[in-house]
């Protein structure tokens, strides 16, 4: 039995798994996001409820942890960031702690029990409130000690000239300080920002999605430039790691037609034809973070059980 966790700046998602098919989430609690007294005081109430002693904690955060000097950058969570979190949780819990980063922990559900089940190299995808991604090889995450493998969505490589017939766009600004991100333009926020640069009408990307499927055509002139932008740079990333399916999950993977012509588009940009779709809706829809740390909890403790060395520390976007 091992505890999980799925930790945000605002709601501690807790769980306790007897295998990854076989999880009980437990009421959410508040993220004390300023004191780390309080932070450990509310994951040890959480085990308490699970009851018994687990073999290990695994963690689930909206951030990383650098490979180098293990301090995790979780900006949302004050307490936690520029920690070396692993040990200080450590000692904290008297146990061994492991922890991933939120989009890893979406790959290694999808890799485990989802849409990646069966293929031995998943690369995930986040489309929502930002673009991320991550990279599970033979059952394990490329960057399980931490780093930045799969921000795929970071880095100024936006087409500044897309869509059919071409138009001119700007560099939009990205948050994380670049100019030209994927993530700017092709989150949630970045295809709304796309729309009022077409349209000049501001809707919400929901609004925008069912306006295209309903056949609007300022809405469809939006998703064609959405879809060229963002195909390429994710065709790159197939060619580059030969995953052989690519999950997809945020808000924005549950427009099923937006994916569907996502895959369309990827599959006719990279070199493997394949006959098949490779960009595909994530199955593990409900609590992804809790399943995708249980499969990393589970996976440590199968490779000490039989030798191997554990996962470890953590991994990121």
């Amino acid at each position: 039995m091992i505890v999980c966790f799925d930790i945000g700046g605002t709601t501690v998602k807790g769980a306790v798994a007897h295998a990854v098919d076989n999880i009980r989430p437990f009421p959410r609690r508040p993220t004390p996001a300023s004191d780390f007294a309080a932070f450990v005081a509310a994951l040890k109430s959480v085990m308490a409820e699970a009851g018994g002693t687990p073999q290990c904690v695994a963690i689930s955060i909206a951030g990383i942890v650098d490979p180098e000097t293990q301090r995790a950058v979780v900006a949302n969570v004050p307490c936690i960031n520029g920690r070396r979190l692993q040990a200080d949780l450590e000692d904290a819990l008297g146990m061994s702690v492991l922890i991933a980063n939120d989009a890893d922990c979406c790959v290694l559900a999808e890799a485990g029990i989802g849409a990646g089940r069966g293929h031995r190299i998943v690369f995930g995808v986040i489309l929502g409130t930002g673009v991320g991604g991550g990279l599970v090889i033979d059952g394990k995450l490329i960057n399980s000690h931490g780093g930045f493998a799969g921000e795929w969505g970071h880095g100024p490589v936006a087409a500044t000239r897309a869509g059919h017939p071409p138009v001119e766009l700007p560099r939009f600004a990205c948050g994380c300080g670049q100019i030209g991100c994927v993530d700017a333009v092709c989150s949630a926020r970045g295809m709304e920002k796309l729309h009022v640069e077409l349209s000049g009408q501001s809707l919400s990307s929901e609004q925008i999605t069912q306006a295209w499927i309903a056949g609007d055509s300022a809405a469809a002139r939006t998703i064609d430039v959405y879809l060229d932008i963002l195909s390429g740079p994710l065709a790159l990333v197939a060619n580059v790691t030969g995953a052989t399916i690519i999950p997809v999950g945020g808000g924005l993977s549950n427009c099923g037609p937006l994916i569907g012509a996502l895959d369309e588009a990827v599959r006719s940009r990279i070199l493997r034809r394949i006959n098949r779709p490779l960009v595909v809706q994530a199955l593990c829809q409900v609590e992804p973070g809790l399943v995708g740390a249980a499969v990393l909890g589970f996976a440590s403790l199968e490779q000490s059980t039989s030798g191997g060395r554990g996962n470890g520390a953590s991994a990121n976007r």
